[in-house]
């Protein structure tokens, strides 16, 4: 019998039981109500990672949808991209009590899996929401100075890989890499209205950087 690859949403199911079964971060398990593996199309040229999820996400069962997610609605719609056109998730994938920041050691415990989803879906843009995911591919970066940049990065199980400015008329995949876009999260949007034109204005990157992908 030929060897059959398993379908892409077969294997992130399977990946989220391995994680369920694996005894991943036990302490966050316990607190939480279910795992948040990620949500959307899983041959998504784009993935969207975000911290971890929140009291409404853990509530769902999905990422991104409180108010911070109606806003990434909003940003999608303006480049004429869906929910379904992309894929979301988190890099830490139980909620930490009261929503604080992950713990080293779990961001730690949870990369090998964030870098099997990446391997699955294959994207060829990553966008990541915020400074806590940016700053575990980009540590020696600040959002403020770097929002909007793309990076080409090569990604390692344990976060933080090879890191190189992008130049758009390269060869942005080069060498396994894949490009990485950091944005403030929505969420800053929400608080700082001075902060919304800036991530509309970051966001309508992303269907040029796919194209020059593409061709």
């Amino acid at each position: 019998m030929p060897f059959v690859t398993m379908d892409k949403t077969l294997q992130l199911n399977t990946l989220a039981r391995d994680i369920e079964t694996s005894g991943t971060t036990a302490e966050l398990r316990a607190t939480a109500q279910q795992l948040v593996m990620g949500a959307g199309n899983p041959d998504a040229s784009t993935v969207f990672i975000g911290e971890a999820p929140g009291k409404r996400e853990d509530e769902s069962g999905q990422p991104f949808v409180g108010a911070a997610g109606k806003f990434l609605d909003v940003m999608l719609d303006s480049v004429n991209l869906a929910r379904d056109d992309i894929y979301i998730t988190n890099i830490v994938k139980y909620r930490p009590p009261d929503n604080r920041d992950p713990a080293p050691a779990e961001v730690a415990a949870f990369m090998p899996y964030l870098a099997r989803q990446l391997e699955i879906i294959q994207p060829k843009l990553v966008v990541t929401l915020g400074r806590f995911p940016m700053n575990v591919f980009l540590p020696n970066e600040t959002i403020g100075h770097i929002h909007g940049q793309p990076q080409s990065v090569k990604l390692m199980e344990s976060g933080a890989g090879d890191v190189k400015p992008m130049q758009l008329e390269s060869d942005l995949l080069a060498d396994g890499r894949v490009v990485l876009l950091p944005l403030y999260h929505p969420a800053a949007a929400l608080y700082n209205g001075a902060q919304r034109q800036t991530l509309l204005d970051d966001f309508a990157q992303i269907p040029q950087i796919l194209e020059l992908l593409t061709n």
